[in-house]
């Protein structure tokens, strides 16, 4: 899916004010249904842009934003909205005025665990590795920042008026008026640079408190090319079954099982990019055979996994 087809789906067009995209959105998902199939149009999307595209969006608790990953590297600014954010195998709390860094290929999620006073907003620039390779020659080592996932807390701080930088892109992006893109391009350099900055200046936040729930996610992980099991994992951590299974539909809105597919199939895609071969794939993330990968792969993400390869 193109990010002007997101627009399409997410904003209707030229929309420039969050209560005519919540509108629509509502609209959209009445006439199109509410199953996870017609919601989920995050999993693969793809640029516009060779170079930088940028957005805003927004998602309520009805809205699921399931667990996903892209080849490009996003930054997200949080305009408003109680949630948590799933950044790899770490959660954290975000807050208004946080800034997201989601390299390439990690797997990503905004979690919503409380009832929601008003949605989650957000802006988000989207940066091909392509674009980075390029600022990298330019700029130095102030683009590796976006190599790691990371959080920044802009609220009370100098770096608070970032917000106008993300804004401005995507009107832009939005508009698409002459010499867009290499406005876009400008503003992307100067957020990198301003990022790296700051992250030399502070640490990065700090993740939530680790749950059981997150010592499952990254036991998840660390095992995927073993066979993963309820059982076994309920053995490891001294609980029930149905306490684990409680948690992920709990915490993560999803099953167990499905959750381990989702991390899978991430890191099966990362895999691909990389041009290892598609037997050895299925091996390597847990999947045992080829036609069981194939299968699981088509159906998350409505392509094969030849036709991944051959998008990226």
């Amino acid at each position: 899916m193109k990010i002007s087809e997101l627009r399409k789906l997410v904003q209707f067009g030229k929309l420039e004010n969050w209560e005519d995209v919540e509108r629509q959105r509502a609209i959209f998902l009445k006439e199109n249904g509410s199953d996870d199939s017609e919601r989920n149009i995050y999993l693969e999307l793809e640029m516009d842009s060779p170079y930088v595209n940028a957005h805003m969006d927004y998602s309520r608790t009805v809205d699921v934003v399931q667990l996903h990953s892209h080849t490009f590297h996003e930054i997200i600014f949080c305009h408003s909205g109680n949630v948590q954010y799933m950044l790899g195998t770490e959660r954290y709390r975000l807050h208004r005025g946080d800034i997201v860094v989601v390299p390439a290929g990690v797997s990503h999620q905004p979690l919503f665990l409380e009832k929601m006073v008003e949605p989650y907003r957000r802006y988000a620039i989207w940066i091909s590795k392509s674009a980075i390779d390029i600022f990298r020659k330019m700029c130095g080592d102030s683009v590796e920042m976006i190599s790691k996932p990371c959080l920044l807390r802009t609220a009370e701080t100098s770096w608070k008026g970032w917000e106008e930088i993300f804004a401005k892109c995507c009107k832009e992006d939005l508009l698409q008026r002459p010499g867009s893109e290499l406005l876009l391009c400008g503003k992307a350099m100067e957020l990198l640079v301003e990022l790296s900055r700051a992250f030399a200046l502070v640490a990065p936040i700090a993740q939530e408190e680790p749950e059981l729930i997150d010592e499952i996610t990254v036991y998840i992980e660390d095992h995927l090319e073993d066979k993963i099991t309820l059982d076994e994992a309920a053995h490891r951590f001294l609980v029930s079954k149905s306490t684990i299974s409680h948690l992920f539909s709990q915490k993560l809105g999803i099953s167990f099982y499905r959750w381990v597919t989702q991390r899978r199939l991430i890191a099966a895609k990362n895999l691909i990019q990389e041009g290892k071969a598609m037997e050895e794939i299925a091996e390597c993330v847990g999947f045992g055979d080829y036609t069981t990968f194939y299968k699981a792969f088509k159906k998350e993400y409505g392509i094969s996994p030849s036709q991944y390869k051959g998008m990226v």
